[in-house]
């Protein structure tokens, strides 16, 4: 069984270990769940929000199961990276959750990074400390010291689910911590300079297990609140965009998992430790890794990508017409849109452009030429250019980019969109049906011992398509290397 704990909702989904078929899956709320924001820039939610959802979500699951649940062998949990879960001697929360969107501790990261040293942290890391988890309990600490005297551990909100499941086991795992920027990769432990220089006594962090684990089990309470056996295993934990690359088996150096949905991630695994000097991605331990087998997990994330897509939907298009449809007015037009490129950068400051906020913007109109069609295929080629941008990065940090996996959903359901990703970066696209719930359900099984190991449990994973490289990507790269030059201005 899998869970999934987003900002919006709790996905469950319970997978039939010999098939890979999923034989139940259900969501809990169906609107989305509240986000609480006292001052501007704050984002707060209650950890015990997430349990009632998760209890919700496996009602309907149940509902569905025809009484799986009873056969239920091992538990997964994916979930949203980065918040902050404090909790006292008795595993109550202290205060909501600071969430991943929330910005207030940027000022605390940042001088951290200037007072501990750019090199220091980079290379230790990997990150600036930014707006993370560290940064956060900083905040905490310097506002809220009262509150602060009394946390006993703080946790990250898998941590938080995995100890309610388990009635009160407190773990976390090397990549959780890597995520709050709590580890030092090139001492392997705890970091000192982060836990000395914000003060921090080593006693709060919790005891950690490995990713894939039998790390804690299905308490007694819990087994009949929910109808799932009573000594279940709690098998694995991992933040939604690790966690989304292992559901589409993304485990060895080179591979990239990507979406495309409002905002595009790329996420790619590294052999080595390594670092961006710019600090224009993030890089934290992939669940696989394992000294001394370095696996990393390189973050890219793109603001402006199917944002820009919807935009152009509704303001651009013909009036009611569909994604399809546009796709394939988008095809009407010649690669390159005929001179014309798309900036998408139009959904606030890009990491990836060392925070700069560009806005979007449209080069080379020709208005005896240009129509909607072009503007729709320079649309999609920008975003698949933003993209490869970003991948450039992974590039020259020492990753050989081979393969990019992905759902078949949102941008990389447009034919368009992956032929210009796959002729621009040299690697072949291959879509494949999955989601976060399913990924931590074989997550579970790996855990567990179900499966032997990542290939033994993803031999089922459906493949839809591949999309490899185009022969001559001339036409390609010519457009590519345009749009930099409008992008450089």
């Amino acid at each position: 069984m899998g869970y999934d704990i987003g900002t919006s909702s709790v996905k469950a989904a319970i997978v039939d270990a010999e098939t890979g078929q999923t034989i139940a899956s259900a969501q809990y709320p169906d609107a989305e769940a509240p986000i609480m924001s006292k001052q501007a820039g704050w984002a707060e939610q209650e950890p015990e929000m997430w349990w009632e959802e998760l209890k919700k979500a496996t009602e309907r699951v149940e509902q569905k199961a025809n009484g799986a649940l009873a056969d239920v062998k091992a538990i997964g949990i994916s979930y949203q990276m980065h918040g902050l879960v404090c909790v006292d001697k008795e595993g109550t929360p202290l205060r909501p959750s600071i969430i991943w969107c929330d910005g207030r501790a940027v000022p605390y990261g940042n001088a951290a990074f200037e007072a501990i040293g750019k090199e220091q942290c980079l290379s230790h890391m990997l990150n600036s400390p930014g707006n993370f988890t560290a940064a956060k309990l900083a905040w905490v600490k310097e506002n809220e010291p009262e509150l602060f005297a009394n946390i006993h551990k703080i946790m990250l909100p898998g941590d938080y689910i995995a100890m309610k499941l388990s009635g009160g086991d407190i773990k976390t795992t090397i990549s959780g911590l890597s995520e709050g920027m709590f580890w030092d990769f090139k001492n392997n432990e705890v970091s000192k300079d982060i836990m000395n220089y914000f003060g921090f006594d080593d006693s709060l962090i919790a005891e950690i297990v490995p990713t894939f684990s039998v790390q804690s089990t299905v308490c007694e309470t819990v087994a009949k609140e929910l109808g799932i056996p009573m000594g279940t295993p709690i098998a694995y934990r991992g933040g939604d965009q690790p966690n989304n690359a292992l559901s589409l088996n993304v485990m060895k150096p080179g591979e990239i998992a990507a979406t495309g949905g409002t905002s595009g991630v790329v996420y790619g695994v590294l052999g080595d430790v390594n670092y961006d000097p710019l600090s224009r991605v993030n890089t934290f331990a992939h669940v696989n890794h394992n000294q001394p087998d370095t696996r990393l997990g390189v973050l890219l994330c793109i603001n402006g990508t199917g944002i820009l897509n919807a935009w152009v939907k509704r303001t651009v298009a013909p009036e009611g017409i569909s994604y399809g449809e546009m796709n394939d007015l988008a095809e009407s037009v010649p690669v390159g849109a005929e001179g014309l490129s798309v900036i998408p950068f139009g959904n606030g400051a890009e990491r990836v452009l060392q925070n700069e906020n560009p806005g979007a913007s449209l080069h080379g109109i020709n208005f005896n030429i240009h129509t909607k069609a072009h503007i729709i295929r320079a649309a999609q080629e920008g975003i698949a250019f933003s993209f490869a941008y970003g991948m450039e990065i992974m590039k020259n940090m020492g990753m050989e980019i081979t393969t990019i996996k992905a759902g078949h959903a949102n941008l990389f359901l447009s034919p368009l969109f992956r032929r210009t990703l796959a002729a621009v970066t040299g690697a072949s696209i291959q879509l494949y049906e999955t989601d976060g719930s399913v990924g931590a359900a074989y997550g579970a099984g790996i855990g567990a011992g179900i499966y032997s190991d990542s290939d033994d449990a993803f031999k089922t994973l459906k493949h839809i398509a591949t999309e490899s490289p185009v022969e001559n990507a001339e036409e390609y790269l010519v457009a590519y290397n345009r749009w930099k030059t409008a992008l450089g201005k």
